[in-house]
């Protein structure tokens, strides 16, 4: 394996983020599925340099009490 910048590939996927004007990203903790080559799956974690482990679990709570709540709001949806 190799070490790759993430933005590129954030970008090929199309991934974006809601800022408004004056607003600053401060850090980054990136969740990605990785399909290997033999088709295994497997998960990569990657964050911004400097954040501490207790940071990074501290994005994943709140972000999963985020997705806990966005799913909530689609319940009975058709997506789903």
């Amino acid at each position: 394996m190799t070490e790759q910048p993430i933005g590129p590939i954030l970008d090929g996927l199309g991934t974006t983020i809601d800022l408004d004007d004056g607003d600053l990203v401060a850090s980054v903790f990136v969740i990605a599925k990785i399909v290997e080559a033999d088709g295994d799956v497997s998960l990569a974690l990657a964050s911004s340099e400097g954040l501490s482990w207790v940071e990074q679990n501290g994005l994943l709570a709140s972000a999963q009490q985020i997705v806990n709540q966005a799913s909530i709001g689609r319940k009975g949806d058709d997506d789903d």
